[in-house]
């Protein structure tokens, strides 16, 4: 009956309200827990375009959170006006909305596998630009000392890799960054050998992998409610201009 399908239009605005929620939180998480990361990367003349493109599928969730939002407020009013003009434009929005999901899975699960390649082939030139600018460019030392601090890792690659840096050079510093000893003792060579601490490569290969996994799994289950929200739209958009 028509009232069941409205119901189901009721239904799923408070589920793609709380989805709307769901993607929105984890659009902010992507940007906050990457941001830093990335925006290393940046620095990096002939960095991959697909570094940029992964930064863009944050801000693609958090757009996707907001409009689901909107989107239930829009579905509970033509489903209790029993507005064909409502309901169209509610399915089409959400057609929009689920393609532009498709679109978002797809640039994170093309550039997974080939994300450690990717970092790999950036390595060289990262770590020339550590030895050359980490010490005497403000922007970019501020830029790692924090994405040290926060991720807990050293340098790209290992501690090594501020061999030769400006950073060095000053007799006030220690031998490398205090991120690349665990101890409190000023960080000599012998030091940071010690603490083997994780290079940030590492770290960003594994903040991929894992929010590929967040957004795949977010994505495959707002995807069916979208698809179901489709369907009821249309049936009772049906049922409405045949009363």
């Amino acid at each position: 009956t028509r009232m069941s399908w409205t119901l189901g239009i009721f239904f799923w605005c408070f589920s793609g309200s709380l989805a709307g929620v769901a993607i929105l939180a984890v659009g902010v998480w992507v940007k906050v827990d990457s941001g830093s990361l990335l925006g290393v990367l940046d620095n990096i003349k002939d960095a991959p375009a697909e570094l940029g493109q992964l930064a863009n599928v944050a801000y693609l969730l958090m757009g996707v959170g907001g409009v689901l939002l909107i989107m239930g407020f829009l579905g509970c009013c033509g489903a209790m006006k029993e507005s064909r003009c409502m309901l169209m434009l509610f399915f089409i929005i959400i057609l929009i909305i689920f393609i532009a999901e498709v679109a978002g899975c797809v640039v994170v699960l093309v550039f997974q596998p080939l994300a450690k390649e990717v970092l790999e082939d950036l390595s060289e030139k990262v770590v020339d630009s550590i030895q050359r600018d980490y010490g005497k460019d403000e922007s970019l030392t501020s830029l790692w000392n924090g994405t040290m601090e926060q991720f807990k890792c050293c340098g790209y690659r290992n501690y090594t890799d501020f061999d030769g840096s400006p950073f060095q050079e000053k007799p006030t510093n220690p031998t490398y960054p205090p991120t690349c000893c665990i101890k409190t003792e000023t960080c000599t060579a012998a030091a940071a050998e010690r603490s083997n601490v994780n290079g940030c490569f590492t770290m960003l290969l594994n903040l991929i992998e894992d929010n590929a996994v967040i957004i795949g799994a977010v994505g495959l289950g707002i995807a069916a409610l979208e698809i179901a929200a489709m369907v009821v739209s249309m049936v009772l958009y049906q049922q409405i201009g045949n009363k």
